[in-house]
């Protein structure tokens, strides 16, 4: 699924499991166990200390023993873990920087801790990149109908509450996205942005999220089709704002270094095949309604509409199969939904209007020559506001009290121990 991959255990040794890919998924980064009560210790409150390294340790054994699966579990405990951070940082409780290492690791990568820091606000916007991939997986796993996963020729349906269900889940990753990009990015220096890895960059994380809002676009267009009271102009609307947005998020990334490797050259290939798709769409709904127009010049417009459409859709085809077969490895889902319809109606339509309208084109040749263009629309979708979560009241002075109270107590503690050490020499 997008960058992601499943491996699952079977009879004792690792089976590697192509997954569908509807949703663009990222890779899950899971923690990796840090000794944080040793390395607080003194700096930040006792609780605090042993609540930050059990959930921790939660998250990173429920990802490891699931495959990530646990959506809800995982959500959960990033939400109070992240609570947990917050409360630290708005109390400028500033004896934490360099004190504590937070390592991370890709999830089924049995190598050690792909990314290692000390800043607490890269912790943070790694927590926040993990929920925006939990949203993009369970979005990912909604489109996707489990009676038909592992069959091709089955007829694959959707609930209409599934579909609304992951438009809402994109809206919230690119929420997250968005976040980061504002409220954090923002204040790391420039060496630190140069050594992010490549799906934390501002440019993929700019793109992932103004992709998230194109595939909801495109799930709004499927309802709309399926929909009765859904007028042609409604749905060229959809199609035409799912064609921009996957235009901004290609023109975004296309030019960035980083698209060469990894993770945003196959994000790269998603988005332009997902353009095509939208394309051929807008294009075909473009041409329904220019149809409709009495003067002969409209036909001739709606057919060279169709022929573009049918064009574009075989090259979506191809840069479906080269999205694929990008590493690593995934499956794109049967043809279903409003891409099944258009793949049928689309090329049965050119083909009838063409003849329908052939002495047209023969007396407008030039009108052949040059494409009608696209309506341009105000887009709809938004991504969802994001902001920390809240902390429990309490001053900082407070809190500087507790922590030299729990510092005494260990000293009186340790010296004790001595105390009783010497008197057993003696």
């Amino acid at each position: 699924m997008g960058c992601a991959t499943s491996v699952y255990a079977s009879v004792g040794k690792k089976k590697r499991i192509v997954q569908e890919s509807v949703v663009f998924v990222l890779q899950l980064r899971v923690p990796v166990q840090s000794d944080l009560q040793r390395q607080l210790k003194g700096v930040a409150p006792k609780t605090t200390v042993e609540r930050l390294a059990c959930l921790r340790n939660q998250i990173q054994l429920v990802a490891e023993d699931t495959g990530g699966s646990a959506i809800s579990e995982l959500r959960t405990a990033l939400e109070e873990y992240l609570s947990l951070l917050t409360g630290i940082v708005k109390k400028k409780n500033d004896g934490m920087e360099g004190c504590v290492e937070f390592k991370w690791k890709i999830l089924g990568d049995g190598r050690r801790a792909e990314l290692c820091f000390t800043n607490i606000w890269m912790e943070m916007l790694t927590v926040i990149h993990m929920m925006a991939a939990l949203a993009l997986t369970e979005a990912n796993s909604l489109m996707i109908p489990k009676a038909c996963s592992d069959s091709s020729n089955s007829v694959r349906v959707v609930s209409s509450d599934c579909r609304r269900d992951a438009v809402d889940l994109l809206l919230k990753a690119s929420g997250y996205l968005e976040f980061c990009i504002r409220e954090i990015l923002t204040r790391f220096p420039p060496d630190i942005k140069s050594k992010l890895p490549d799906d934390m960059q501002e440019s993929v994380l700019q793109t992932l999220s103004i992709q998230a809002l194109g595939q909801g676009t495109e799930i709004q267009l499927g309802l709309a089709v399926d929909s009765q009271k859904a007028t042609l102009s409604v749905k060229r609307r959809l199609a035409c704002e799912q064609v921009i947005y996957f235009s901004q998020a290609y023109q975004y990334l296309s030019g960035c270094e980083v698209v060469s490797h990894g993770c945003a050259k196959k994000l790269l290939r998603f988005i332009y095949w997902k353009f095509l798709e939208a394309k051929a769409a807008a294009y075909y709904y473009h041409g329904l309604v220019t149809d409709k127009g009495n003067e002969p010049a409209c036909h001739v417009s709606a057919v060279c509409c169709f022929l573009a459409a049918a064009e574009l859709l075989a090259e979506s085809k191809k840069a479906c199969f080269s999205f694929c077969l990008a590493p690593p490895v995934t499956r794109a889902p049967p043809m279903w939904g409003v891409m099944k319809h258009l793949s049928q109606k689309i090329p049965e339509v050119a083909f009838r209007k063409s003849q329908t309208y052939g002495y047209l084109l023969e007396e407008e040749e030039k009108a052949m020559q040059c494409l009608p263009e696209l309506p341009d629309f105000q887009l709809s979708l938004r991504p969802e506001e994001f902001e920390l979560p809240e902390i429990e009241a309490g001053s900082s002075e407070g809190n500087q009290t507790h922590l030299l109270s729990e510092h005494l107590e260990d000293y009186s503690d340790n010296h004790d121990d001595d105390e009783d050490n010497d008197e057993l020499d003696h």
